[in-house]
């Protein structure tokens, strides 16, 4: 059960507990004026991201010794639960700010979605390493994985989750192509899905407001641009080396969710420049480290868990910094390890634990 073997990937370990760092920090920075105006005290936000940031750190340590292959026989049962918890947010879910992605759980708000993603990646890992070359057939192979992809992802958008949902399909391609998917039948996918998610995106009214609003923001600065425009005044006025730590404005109710979603703008008001490229450093040795990690795994079943986590990771921080600079439009995501949140905090954390372990086992 438990590994006997090498040390863990040291670069992958020391980036998240920096990230992890800079993250209680700037939630501390970013939500100390809202959480003292709406329950008088500077430090409640940053006093629950602390606690889960602890519990997380249990839980990548214990991973972390714990063999991986232990989740091979639990990738079933594990997306069994995963696609009950998704139906159950329907029903029993709690909304907030427009959406139900919760359930309630004590004073703790579980988000399936963030559960459902590493479920999955879990699952099409043992399922490629179990049927091998079937992968490469579409109705014997490829197919069962589409229609759980599938299923995952609608159950997903009944939230609404837009963001979450896209994060896990780019995931799950990932796993796929790297499992030795046909690349030909994967385009002939992407190009097939192409238009449904251009329909589903125009099928809300905010998802088109906020589209059009990646396109000019100006247009409308007053509402549907605010977010964007806001976001990009925090970044700017950072300059090279930022206004100083604590000493942001757009905290002060100018920018919408600065302590979970639009966090780095934050970052780069009060550490410039170099603060966000620090953050943005850190993210990319963690992808390399995860791929460098997946090439020398022992095993197939390995390799696709390794690739999955990273390509998780280092895609939701993309999507992350693609929103808050203006690169990409609104989506919702949260900075791993950054922004304030329990599952996401908690799964990441997690995940980096199993692929430490899998670092441990690495071939020499």
């Amino acid at each position: 059960m438990f590994t006997r073997s090498g040390k863990p990937d040291i670069f992958v370990f020391g980036a998240v507990i920096i990230l992890l760092s800079i993250g209680l920090v700037m939630v501390f920075s970013a939500s100390s004026v809202m959480g003292l105006s709406e329950h008088g005290d500077p430090y409640h936000y940053v006093r629950r991201q602390s606690l889960l940031a602890v519990i997380g750190l249990i839980a990548l340590f214990v991973l972390m010794k714990v063999d991986y292959h232990i989740f091979k026989p639990l990738a079933l049962p594990g997306l069994i639960i995963s696609f009950a918890l998704l139906a159950a947010v329907i029903f029993v879910g709690q909304d907030i700010g427009g959406a139900t992605r919760w359930i309630r759980v004590g004073s703790f708000n579980l988000q399936p979605s963030e559960l459902a993603k590493i479920a999955m990646v879990n699952y099409v890992a043992v399922y490629i390493s179990v049927k091998r070359e079937r992968v490469r057939r579409f109705f014997t192979g490829l197919l069962p994985v589409l229609l759980l992809l599938a299923g995952q992802f609608v159950l997903i958008m009944l939230e609404p989750d837009f963001g979450t949902g896209v994060a896990l399909a780019f995931t799950v391609i990932v796993v796929l192509f790297a499992g030795g998917a046909h690349i030909g039948q994967l385009i002939f996918l992407g190009i097939s899905a192409a238009p449904i998610l251009w329909k589903l995106m125009m099928l809300k009214e905010y998802r088109m407001k906020r589209f059009f609003a990646f396109i000019d923001p100006w247009a409308d600065p007053t509402d549907t641009g605010w977010n964007i425009i806001q976001s990009l005044l925090a970044i700017g006025s950072g300059g090279i080396f930022g206004v100083g730590l604590g000493k942001s404005r757009q905290k002060f109710s100018y920018l919408p969710e600065h302590h979970t979603d639009f966090i780095f703008a934050i970052l780069c008001e009060e550490l410039g420049f170099l603060g966000g490229f620090v953050v943005i450093t850190l993210f990319f040795i963690i992808a390399w480290r995860g791929l460098r990690i997946a090439l020398r795994a022992p095993d197939l079943y390995g390799t696709l868990l390794a690739i999955g986590i990273t390509s998780m990771i280092a895609f939701q921080a993309m999507l992350n910094i693609g929103v808050v600079t203006g690169s990409l439009p609104v989506t919702g995501i949260p900075l791993p390890f950054i922004s304030h949140g329990g599952s996401s905090l908690l799964m990441s954390l997690a995940s980096v634990g199993v692929l430490l372990n899998i670092s441990r086992q690495c071939k020499d």
